[in-house]
């Protein structure tokens, strides 16, 4: 991958962070705050430590764009305790580091990356991308929480089943 070709590769990602961080917001919103313990299953995350990973993988893994190698977890959103600060925090850190995606030159952002133990190895940008499909992949899992816990489903990509828009 090129420069040139790396350097529009994030200029678009950094757009479609910011229209997922909209719907994604307004999911981890939805979460009734009675419920935040609601799990379908044992396995399964509960809605706010879903919720937690969600925001925490993302700006994670736009760190690890942003940086090149290994970046510790994010441990910003250990302690937030209802879907409102989580909101905040995603808020504030995800914004920032879409803020420094879109400053970031194309070189940087073609740097070959390889993080985990060699688990993964892609240009940095490749990372951007995939911060935004795992937090489509999380939300999408917390979505289905809603209605089991009570609550309705907001507008993701338009109206749902429980929403005007």
């Amino acid at each position: 991958m090129t420069p040139e070709e790396a350097k529009v590769i994030g200029t678009y990602l950094a757009g479609v962070l910011k229209m997922e961080m909209a719907a994604t917001k307004r999911v981890i919103s939805a979460i009734p705050a009675d419920k935040l313990d609601y799990s379908p299953d044992p396995k399964s995350m509960n809605a706010l430590a879903l919720a937690k990973h969600i925001v925490e993988g993302e700006v994670m893994l736009i760190d690890i764009g942003l940086t090149g190698g290994d970046v510790p977890p994010q441990t910003g959103a250990t302690d937030l305790a209802t879907p409102a600060e989580v909101v905040d925090w995603y808020e504030k850190e995800a914004s920032a580091a879409i803020a420094k995606v879109e400053a970031m030159s194309g070189e940087d952002l073609a740097k070959i990356t390889t993080v985990w133990g060699g688990a993964f190895t892609m240009p940095a940008v490749n990372f951007i991308g995939f911060a935004t499909a795992h937090s489509v992949h999380h939300r999408g899992q917390l979505s289905a929480y809603l209605r089991p816990m009570g609550a309705k489903v907001p507008s993701i990509y338009g109206p749902s089943g429980d929403s005007a828009s």
